[in-house]
């Protein structure tokens, strides 16, 4: 046998002894630092599981990598005051019910700061359960992508946190890409997400503040449900499938400046449209008291579907530009989408303005009683052009007293407005 062959196997188990020594030694090291402490992690791989009890910092070098073979949590913080950067963390467990994460934050942790970071291969890449003024800035998070979609955990989930800041991180490959429920009082702030189910999902959240943030081919951009008085402004939907902006059950919230191109509709894993998969910029439901201003929805299936007792909403200085449909409304309460004389762009729109003041002399209304009757009987799109159909139409805009209630915009704009400017607040 060659001297080669003999040194092979030596070689290999020198090689490895270090890599076992260098995770026995980080654990080993975390265990001994004294509170307040900064530990550098080395370049390498270090296969560790770490419980972060007291406040001191870790800080990775060029190539340092914690991997958590798959079992469990990578890293686990229980205490205040600590903070974690500039680390690669690997492979976490894939117990749902344990809720597995790359980076676990537990309820009796404060003025924790996650940043810097790539979270990849992990159920939940960044968990926050009940914490308190937690900061998870620029960091990059990816899921398993092995799994299907329901059994991933999400990008970044907050579960009963307040004070968070949630910034400038890139999300992908995950269920949900932030989940906010049960938490107040958090901004979510510049972060991009993409290839997941939902960019971003509120659930019974109140007080929160989401600003441009940018969604990009999700099946929803943003799913905001059973929530109140939240600050959307200057978010970005490019591309999304079902939904730009979903709101559900939403009140007492200012949604403006917000951008949506090119929602058109699900498709199904062949590529293919799915039916009855319409796609929709705005989709609001059972929502009310919430003002909608100086937002663009372009090239849609449909711009806007107010549905389900949305009331008492104020629409005005929003732009719908190249939407197939640019409004869907098939209530029985006639709605004003306009605000002091002011009211929106329409594309479409074919009126006049003779006096000059920017202001159409002819109320805007995007729908008739043809179109809520194909709405509710989508068999009846068969008799588009019968003469029943043209008839209905002729008597409606002769007889307005037989047009049924519906939304109109008595002061659409001849000229679209200028966009929003959006003055993104400190994350520092």
């Amino acid at each position: 046998m060659s001297l080669a062959r003999l040194l092979i196997p030596v070689l290999a188990a020198a090689l490895a002894v270090p890599c076992v020594r260098a995770a026995d030694d980080l654990a080993a090291r975390v265990a001994a630092a004294a509170p307040g402490a900064v530990i550098e992690v080395p370049a390498g791989v270090h296969h560790v599981h770490l419980r972060l009890d007291k406040p001191l910092t870790l800080a990775g070098q060029p190539g340092a990598i914690l991997d958590g073979d798959g079992r469990g949590d990578v890293l686990r913080i229980t205490a205040d005051h600590v903070v974690v950067r500039n680390l690669e963390v690997r492979a976490s467990g894939t117990d749902l019910t344990a809720m597995n994460a790359g980076i676990y934050i537990e309820r009796s942790a404060h003025d924790v700061a996650i940043e810097g970071n790539t979270v990849e291969d992990s159920l939940f890449g960044i968990y926050l359960d009940g914490a308190a003024g937690v900061r998870v800035r620029h960091n990059t998070v990816r899921g398993i992508r092995r799994l299907r979609v329901a059994d991933r955990g999400d990008g970044i989930h907050l579960w009963n946190d307040t004070g968070c800041l949630i910034a400038d991180n890139d999300v992908a490959d995950t269920r949900d890409g932030i989940y906010v429920y049960v938490s107040s009082h958090n901004t979510i702030a510049g972060n991009v997400v993409h290839d997941v189910r939902y960019g971003v999902h509120y659930m019974y959240s109140q007080h929160n503040r989401l600003i441009g943030n940018v969604s990009r081919g999700n099946l929803a951009g943003y799913a905001l449900m059973a929530s109140d008085h939240l600050r959307v402004v200057g978010n970005t939907s490019d591309g999304d499938q079902a939904y730009g902006f979903l709101l559900n059950y939403i009140s007492y919230s200012e949604f403006a400046g917000n951008t949506v191109r090119g929602v058109t509709g699900q498709r199904g894993i062949d590529g293919q449209p799915v039916d009855g998969g319409e796609g929709k910029g705005l989709f609001v439901y059972l929502s009310q008291f919430n003002a909608i201003h100086d937002n663009l929805v372009a090239d849609s299936q449909i711009g806007i579907h107010m549905t389900a007792g949305s009331e008492h909403n104020q629409v005005w200085d929003n732009r719908f530009i190249g939407n197939r449909v640019q409004v869907k409304y098939a209530q029985n309460l006639a709605q004003e989408w306009s605000e002091r004389g002011r009211g929106n762009f329409w594309s479409d729109y074919l009126g006049w303005d003779l006096d000059g003041d920017g202001i159409g002399d002819v109320p805007f209304r995007p729908n008739d009683g043809v179109d809520v009757l194909l709405w509710k009987y989508p068999a009846a799109r068969s008799l588009m052009s019968s003469p029943s159909i043209l008839l209905m139409r002729y008597v409606q805009r002769a007889f307005p007293v037989f047009t049924p209630a519906a939304v109109q915009d008595s002061h659409p704009l001849m000229r679209a407005p200028a966009p929003l400017r959006v003055d993104h607040e400190p994350r520092d």
